[in-house]
């Protein structure tokens, strides 16, 4: 029986040993302040060896921290830990995340006694190795503490904030006791203001570059044909119902048969955005009569019997196209909703509620444009009508070429740089302005004998537009337009840049420690507006933070993203935020749809559904998704070398001041 028990023993020290030899743990103290302590505790595991987050999903065991209790301190929130390493487990049909090699947990504490002491608890962990578990272990730590002299004033503080805590409860107990009545008063105020609020968004919509394209193309088709009032108007509230219906229900059935990144993928991808080029340029042609668009004989034909279906037909596919055509505004939109059912089932009315709010306001102000052109049509007519259309139909092909740069920008093909895309509209709006002033004629045009008010006064501001646009040749930023034109950095000749990477260095106040590694990913497909400059892998990133002691600026953009565009052209180049994001800053840029850049397997991402992400855009666009629940671009993170957020992460918003208070408040957070 000794024997039996020595033997016991020995395997047990000895499986210890091997736990510890796998997982060497070490703790110590960070003093932030007299009040604030950093708690670290850091462990070195073995190569091939893993143990898993706090927070992970798969069915294997998380890490844990126990503290034992005690009046001497207060913990601040719970135990922070660096951005795990996210695997797709087919078995347990779900996410695991765990660690590798070195890792640093930290928890910070409140000091509240005057005298020393200590920080006592154990962290439970448990140890794997290609698909094969050791059973969990405790590792005991402790921390000597200082005393804090101020720990009486914050004592009492602490009392009140917990008296304040207990009032809060029972005021919250009492209010629970209300009637059920005034609970269904406050959900249908709040679903009101979900539906207000999404139809306000819904509105704003058509200020957006990817959807006012569509309002000549609507207005000149509702011009056509010879209906009466009542037919006109009936087509005009078809019209809007059926945008509603497409955005609402079939937008939602696509979303959900082919993924939460249908939309996006319909925005972004080179083959959609070539279409809907397509599309504008016949309608333009159509609108300068090299021939006109009809339905078939046999529609038309049932049309006269069946109370005119054709135009039904019509506005029914001119709605398609217009939901279609705005996927790239609002696609994000859709999808980040999308992403919220899946977290929770009580969702999915919020969402139905936001959704038909929002298709309402994007439908009104198309609908109003469908029954106005009924109202003018029963004015005078006359060759007016026919210049309205000629006019849209220029409108049709400039607008036309910012899809065609899409789907350039999207493959890569370098065909519709920034210079050739301005000429382009250079030509095309003083063409425009000579019509304007009667120098061009069309077919269905009468002599332009005398040149009224009117056209005097719109052929000043088209002369004015195309004037604007010529310095952008030589680049200018054009902010006005930055949302409908190429990025800077496909402009083979800019002044800016050629001043910029021809000057000595040190003459523009660069110092050396900012000069950024020549070999970095990507650096040599992928750019930064001029002036600015980064990382384009957020691994290397870290690495070169964590060198230079400096936190990291994460941008998720596109190539095709407009708004990105006007964020970097209207705040980045602001004076204070181009020196806080260039000097304090370790810039880099993860762009989610640079599909055309293939990953090596070693850097492939197996997703949540089990598909492997195998471009550095489905990567990026993936590692949003899953770490901010955000789906739209742009959004700026502020982080640590370790992964740890600084500052809430940031949208779209050209207001300098708050964008540069976002920075001023991450800055601070970093030396905390």
């Amino acid at each position: 029986m000794r024997k039996f028990k020595l033997i016991l023993t020995l395997a047990i020290l000895v499986f210890a040993s091997n736990v510890f030899s796998q997982a060497k743990w070490s703790f110590k103290t960070n003093q932030i302040n007299d009040s604030i302590v950093e708690l670290e505790l850091k462990v070195n595991l073995d190569k091939g060896w893993h143990i898993y987050s706090q927070h992970t999903k798969g069915t294997e065991l998380p890490i844990e921290f126990s503290f034992e209790k005690s009046n001497s301190y207060k913990r601040l929130g719970q135990v922070k830990e660096p951005r795990p390493i996210s695997n797709y487990d087919k078995y347990a049909k779900d996410t695991t995340r765990h660690f590798e090699n070195e890792v640093k947990f930290s928890q910070r504490v409140k000091v509240l006694s005057e005298k020393d002491f200590k920080i006592k608890g154990a962290v439970n962990f448990q140890l794997c190795e290609k698909g094969s578990c050791i059973p969990p272990d405790d590792v005991a730590f402790s921390f000597d503490i200082k005393g804090n002299p101020k720990a009486v004033e914050i004592a009492e503080t602490v009392d009140e904030q917990e008296t304040q805590t207990e009032e809060i409860v029972e005021t919250k107990a009492e209010t629970a006791t209300l009637s059920v009545t005034q609970d269904e008063a406050k959900s249908s105020s709040s679903m009101l203001m979900v539906f207000l609020i999404s139809l306000g968004a819904g509105l704003l919509t058509l200020l957006t570059p990817c959807v006012f394209p569509m309002v000549p193309m609507t207005i000149s088709f509702f011009m056509k044909g010879n209906k009466n009032k009542k037919q006109g108007l009936k087509e005009a509230y078809f019209f809007g119902g059926s945008i509603i219906f497409i955005f609402a229900v079939l937008g939602l059935l696509l979303t959900l048969i082919l993924g939460k990144d249908a939309m996006y993928l319909i925005s972004t991808h080179w083959a959609p955005n070539l279409a809907f080029f397509i599309i504008f340029m016949l309608f333009a042609f159509s609108f300068f009569g090299l021939f006109e668009i009809r339905l078939p004989a046999s529609w038309i034909n049932k049309s006269d019997k069946g109370a005119d279906q054709g135009g039904y037909m019509g506005a029914f596919f001119i709605a398609l196209t217009t939901v279609l055509v705005s996927f790239s505004c609002t696609g994000p939109i859709l999808g980040a909703a999308l992403m919220g059912i899946a977290s929770s089932s009580t969702t999915s009315f919020v969402f139905f509620v936001s959704m038909i709010g929002f298709a309402l306001g994007f439908a009104l102000p198309f609908t109003l444009l469908a029954m106005f052109p009924q109202v003018i049509s029963k004015l005078k007519s006359g060759s007016w009508l026919n210049t309205v259309k000629i006019v849209f139909g220029f409108l049709e092909v400039a607008l036309g070429l910012k899809f065609l740069s899409m789907a350039d920008l999207s493959a890569d093909w370098r065909l519709l740089d920034r210079e050739t895309y301005l000429v382009l509209w250079i030509v095309v709006f003083t063409l425009l302005g000579f019509y304007l002033l009667g120098k061009l004629k069309f077919k269905g045009d009468d002599d332009v004998k005398q040149i009224s008010v009117g056209r005097l006064f719109l052929s000043i501001i088209t002369f004015s537009f195309a004037l604007y646009m010529v310095p952008g040749l030589w680049g200018a930023p054009l902010k006005a337009i930055s949302g409908y034109i190429p990025p800077m950095t496909t402009q083979d000749f800019n002044i800016e840049r050629s001043i910029i990477e021809n000057t000595p260095q040190g003459t523009l106040q660069v110092s050396s420690e900012n000069a950024l590694p020549a070999d970095r990913k990507y650096a040599d497909i992928l750019h930064y507006p001029t002036g600015f400059d980064g990382f384009f892998d957020l691994e290397e990133a870290k690495a070169y933070a964590k060198k230079v002691g400096k936190p990291i600026f994460v941008d998720f953009t596109g190539k095709t993203c407009a708004n990105c565009r006007e964020m970097e052209y209207y705040v980045w180049e602001d004076k204070q935020v181009k020196q806080i994001l260039t000097q304090d800053y370790i810039m880099v840029a993860l762009y989610t749809d640079a599909n055309t850049i293939k990953l090596p397997e070693s850097e492939w991402v197996t997703l949540k559904d089990g598909k492997v992400a195998k471009t550095l855009g489905k990567k990026n666009h993936n590692y949003q998704i899953e770490q901010y629940s955000v789906n739209a671009q742009p959004l700026y993170v502020l982080m640590d070398a370790e992964g740890n957020l600084l500052q809430e992460p940031k949208g779209y918003d050209r207001s300098v001041s708050n964008f540069v208070s976002f920075l001023e408040k991450g800055k601070e957070n970093f030396k905390k």
